[in-house]
């Protein structure tokens, strides 16, 4: 499955761009098929998390031993696998209020 070969990267300095990140797996012998540095998408500045996905499930996990710890810019990378996205719920649901006037 795709999730068990996808890996959270977390606690960026926020100037890091994905290409920051496939150097750190390279330095360490790993190669991602995919690199995600997670935006805001109105300001576009990065959130400080990213993920990075892989051939395989060995690999996420190698991974995740080699980089869990590591540092990157002066911040302790927090690595693990990826969770499955929750559907989002909308903090401002007008079906609880009543329409029309309360006058």
């Amino acid at each position: 499955m795709e999730e068990e070969r996808k890996i959270y990267i977390g606690n960026l300095e926020y100037s890091v761009a994905e290409s920051d990140l496939a150097r750190i797996l390279e330095k360490n012998g790993l190669e991602a098929k995919d690199i995600t540095v997670v935006t805001d998408r109105y300001t576009g500045r990065s959130k400080g998390f990213g993920f990075a996905e892989f051939n395989t499930e060995e690999e996420a996990k190698k991974a995740i031993d080699v980089l869990n710890g590591e540092q990157l810019n002066g911040r302790t990378l927090r690595v693990s696998k990826a969770q499955k996205r929750k559907p989002r719920r909308d903090n401002f649901n007008m079906s609880r209020y009543p329409r029309g006037s309360r006058y």
